[in-house]
This record gives C-alpha cells, structure tokens and sequence, in this order.
C-alpha cells in the first residue's frame, strides 16, 4: 500500500505543478495585454496632442479663423437691425436647416478645426 502511495503522489505532484505553470501563463500573457493596451492608449493620446499642436501651428498664418469669426457675427448684427435683419438670419438658419447632413456635418467640423475644439468636431460628427 506504501508502494502505491509514491506513484500517486508523484502524479499528483506533476499535475499541481502543470497547474501552477498553467496560471503562471495565463498571468504572464493578461500581464503583456495591459502593457500593450497601455502603450496603445499612450501612443493615441500622444498623437492626439501631436495633431493639435500641429494644427495650432498651420494656423498662425490663416484667415481661416478671422472669417469664421466674421460668419458668425454677421447673424448677430443682423439680429439688431431691425425685422428685415431678423428675417434674413431667420431665413439663412431655415436654408442650412434643409442642407443634407453631410454638409451640416462639414460646416460643424470646419468651425471646430479653426477652434480648435475637439468635442465640437465630435459632436457635429455624431449629428443625425
């Protein structure tokens, strides 16, 4: 009977061990997936910061900004002169109402790049 107790307890040996190695594995591989998710996550957000910046530098010698400035003021003023004026921007604002979305989307992300708003191009973008 202590014969067999040796056998079975190197086979119960080898197969505790095969188990520990097994979960050693497993842990050693869910280890490497986070680094990764976590070098991912750090190369998006550097190249999200690499693209404003970029773009913070093209635009120092744009109009593009001045005139965006100019567009939306022009609704304003209008607004004070007058029912004619209120008119024309009631009228201008029903015409983009009826533009197709793509178009709208556009505008949205145009006037978000020269702000240079990231949440305003992801708004304008997720318009339906």
């Amino acid at each position: 009977m202590i014969q067999l107790l040796g056998p079975i307890a190197s086979l119960a040996s080898t197969w505790l061990e095969g188990r520990v190695e097994t979960q050693k594995a497993k842990t050693a591989a869910d280890v490497a997936m986070k680094k990764a998710e976590a070098v991912i996550a750090e190369k998006k957000a550097t190249g999200e910061i690499d693209w404003d910046l970029a773009a913070v530098n093209h635009m120092k010698h744009s109009w593009r900004d001045e005139f965006f400035s100019l567009l939306f003021a022009i609704p304003c003023v209008l607004a004070f002169c007058g029912d004619w004026g209120r008119q024309v921007v009631a009228d201008g604002f029903e015409a983009l109402a009826t533009m197709p979305i793509w178009y709208q989307a556009s505008l949205g992300a145009l006037v978000a790049s020269s702000v240079g708003i990231r949440s305003l191009t992801k708004f304008f973008g997720a318009k339906k």
